[in-house]
């Protein structure tokens, strides 16, 4: 499983978090992005306060570095999204967050959460 998109700061940084979390049961969960570009402080300061997770030493990584990957969730790059070779992919459009106040932020990354549990969900009924 890989979350994706293009700089691989934010959306799909908060998605392998909560994954890592949650869905150890269900698969195992990278991130990366065509364009890495660092963490966001925001979500990685957010992710620390609202969630206890802390992704404030992780790094941005290219797709180029992710294994073998049977399921890709793009986050909604609202550009053309990266390309990853797997069995299934999907998008769930979200919008990014950088810039906005910290209720944007808290409500993008509760989609988020959301999100990632019904995926984990699908995969543990085979219903993906």
């Amino acid at each position: 499983m890989a979350f994706v998109c293009v700089h691989n700061s934010c959306r799909s940084q908060i998605a392998e978090a909560f994954s890592k979390e949650y869905t150890q049961d269900a698969f195992d969960s990278f991130s990366a992005g065509t364009e890495p570009s660092g963490i966001n402080p925001d979500a990685a300061r957010l992710l620390a306060s609202g969630y206890g997770m802390d992704i404030g030493r992780k790094r941005s990584k290219h797709i180029n570095e992710l294994p073998e990957i049977d399921i890709v969730v793009t986050m909604g790059c609202g550009v053309a999204c990266p390309n990853v070779r797997c069995k299934h992919s999907e998008d769930w459009g979200i919008e990014d967050p950088t810039g906005s106040d910290d209720d944007v932020f808290m409500d993008t990354m509760e989609v988020i959460r959301k999100k990632v549990l019904d995926l984990r969900g699908r995969v543990l009924s085979g219903t993906l």
